[in-house]
């Protein structure tokens, strides 16, 4: 069976982080792409107004398909590798976790800006959506301060995540975690 990267993206406060934790619990490699920004420095600043990091969307996007041919390459190696009799272990990406690699079902890209990726490194562009009423729930819980929360209200009800997914032609499921986050395989998606 070939290894499917899946990009899970929506708005911040929709649930990709805990549905990607979920997912990796089942065997799933997960790239934290915050964590790939701020270990490789790819951030251009810091935008006090929105309390956010100034990113540009292109290295994000460079160092996210190094980081899957990485991984494939590693795990295509380690497949070959029959003599080997302890379970393998590669660096991630993001340099900061081990990842044991037996019985890996596939990669997850955990980002509200992963459907900015080519389609061609991504098999299925999963897309987490709730209620705005739990959504602006889980933004306060955060400390979102009033804009920010509103910006991301914006961006469910306008569905930004779902539309630039779809316009850049991924195939596209989505995961609703209103009332929490779904039970997913690969056998799902």
């Amino acid at each position: 069976m070939k290894l499917k990267t899946i990009a899970i993206t929506g708005t911040p406060g929709t649930g990709k982080t805990s549905l990607a934790r979920k997912m990796a619990k089942e065997g799933y490699l997960v790239i934290d792409v915050a964590k790939l920004i701020k270990n490789y420095k790819l951030s251009g600043g810091y935008d006090r107004k929105r309390r956010c990091d100034v990113v540009d969307v292109n290295k994000v996007n460079k160092a996210v398909v190094g980081s899957i041919k990485a991984i494939k390459k590693e795990l295509s190696r380690l497949k070959r590798n029959k003599n080997n009799e302890k379970l393998p272990i590669i660096k991630e990406y993001n340099k900061s976790e081990r990842i044991r690699i037996k019985g890996i079902k596939g990669i997850l890209i955990d980002s509200h800006l992963s459907h900015h990726l080519n389609k061609r490194y991504v098999d299925l562009c999963v897309v987490t959506r709730c209620s705005l009423k739990t959504l602006k729930k889980r933004l306060e819980k955060k400390g979102y301060p009033k804009g920010k929360v509103r910006e991301n209200l914006d961006a469910e009800i306008f569905e930004i995540c779902l539309n630039e997914a779809i316009k850049k032609g991924h195939k596209v499921r989505v995961v609703d975690t209103t009332k929490g986050i779904p039970a997913l395989s690969l056998m799902d998606l």
